[in-house]
């Protein structure tokens, strides 16, 4: 997993035969996930003029993308993303329709918390089997870290586009238009990438029998995910802090656009640091690039101004491509083969849970101190899981073990015929 990824190795991932149409597919999947869960949030807000109804509806939804994201990545490893997608797609479909009648109705919170904890379990994980089909399309290289590179450089532009297309479509003469046309978004392109010749070929997978927690029986991956969760709990202190910090500086407004800037600048080094990682082995990687970003997140606590708090952001989002593509890539170094899926789904759970603790906590932090203390408990924060990470190394860099059984024949060789 020390590769590194050239520019050429990136043309060749997104070139590789029968990979056209879910690359496309996948893009156009993916492209609504940041969109839905703040469209459902304002369109709830709007209808029920309450902030806390959403708030919890929100948080429902989030929960619920944790629950679902292992179980659907275990499907798919078991039966490939064909049928799961199917499956969870109509369901998805159902409970958006469901919710939209519910807020129209005027119904409790007691009735949107449960549904909007539906759509956030049946939300299709088109990005954990766009993941792990790299996997089987693709031998171990540079080609291949070039395609997880990809992977979580374009989920960071979709964290960009999202929202924004979410504000914009508020302003639809219907509220629930941005719900409405993000779920389309999503069910299309599930429904394209799931019927694709190449996912179609990934058919179900002879197995032996696995652990009961699945991948996450596995130490290696539990230190993946420790990693992913100390990334997640980080980012969850800032994103309540930076628009916190906005609203007191009189600009209320600029607090999603501040938080565009770590994106752009995790873009761009994304790219870069994929050409020459470093640390060059995973089990050191980890914990470093988690250690700085901790560290780089306690600049934020030292601006005075939005001017000042908005180049402190672009500095420190350099380090969160570069982590997504980490735990993309320890994945296949951790886990036997055909659990990618799965392994992939942990990560996103892992991500997800830590986004609700951070958040929970910094709300509660500016309530009572501000945003400052705020911005010191998210460096503080990772670099406290970091250090648990570095302790728990040896079980990244000691892998799978040897003895571990795998699958008689990969996906690959299936697809070949």
């Amino acid at each position: 997993m020390s590769h590194s990824a050239r520019l050429s190795d990136y043309r060749a991932a997104l070139t590789t035969p029968g990979m056209r149409g879910p690359v496309v597919a996948s893009l156009l999947a993916r492209l609504p996930i940041a969109m839905v869960g703040l469209s459902l949030l304002l369109y709830v807000e709007r209808a029920t003029g309450s902030f806390a109804v959403a708030g919890m509806v929100s948080a429902a939804a989030l929960v619920g993308v944790a629950m679902g994201s292992v179980v659907q990545g275990r499907l798919m490893d078991r039966f490939g993303p064909t049928r799961p997608l199917m499956v969870v797609t109509a369901l998805f479909a159902l409970f958006v329709t469901v919710s939209v009648i519910a807020v129209e109705a005027g119904a409790t919170v007691f009735v949107l918390v449960p549904l909007a904890l539906g759509v956030g379990a049946t939300e299709p994980m088109v990005g954990s089997a766009s993941r792990a089909l790299w996997e089987r399309m693709l031998p171990s290289g540079p080609t291949r870290m070039a395609a997880y590179a990809y992977e979580s450089i374009s989920m960071e532009v979709f964290f960009i586009l999202g929202p924004g297309l979410a504000g914009l479509l508020l302003a639809a003469p219907w509220a629930g238009t941005g719900v409405v046309v993000g779920s389309v978004m999503m069910v299309f392109g599930a429904l394209w990438f799931a019927f694709n010749p190449v996912v179609r070929a990934w058919g179900p997978v002879e197995q032996a029998p696995r652990p009961l927690l699945g991948a996450f029986a596995y130490p290696g991956m539990r230190t993946v995910a420790l990693a992913a969760l100390g990334f997640g709990v980080t980012i969850g202190f800032v994103e309540v802090a930076v628009p916190a910090f906005a609203k007191a500086a009189g600009h209320a407004s600029m607090g999603g656009l501040m938080l565009s800037l770590w994106s752009i600048s995790s873009v761009i080094f994304g790219v870069l640091y994929g050409m020459r990682p470093w640390p060059r082995p995973m089990h050191l990687r980890l914990p470093v690039l988690l250690g700085g970003f901790g560290l780089l997140s306690l600049l934020l606590a030292i601006p005075a101004s939005l001017v000042g708090l908005g180049i402190a952001l672009f500095v420190v989002g350099t380090l969160i491509t570069p982590q997504s593509t980490a735990h993309s890539a320890a994945i296949e170094q951790v886990t036997p083969n055909g659990m990618a899926a799965e392994a992939f789904g942990w990560v996103i759970t892992s991500v997800t849970v830590g986004l609700a603790i951070g958040q929970g906590l910094s709300g509660q932090l500016i309530e009572h101190f501000g945003t400052q203390p705020a911005f010191i408990a998210s460096g503080v924060a990772g670099l406290l899981i970091a250090l648990a990470v570095w302790l728990l190394r040896g079980t990244v860099s000691r892998g799978v073990p040897a003895s571990e059984p795998l699958p008689a024949r990969s996906e690959m060789e299936l697809a070949a015929r």
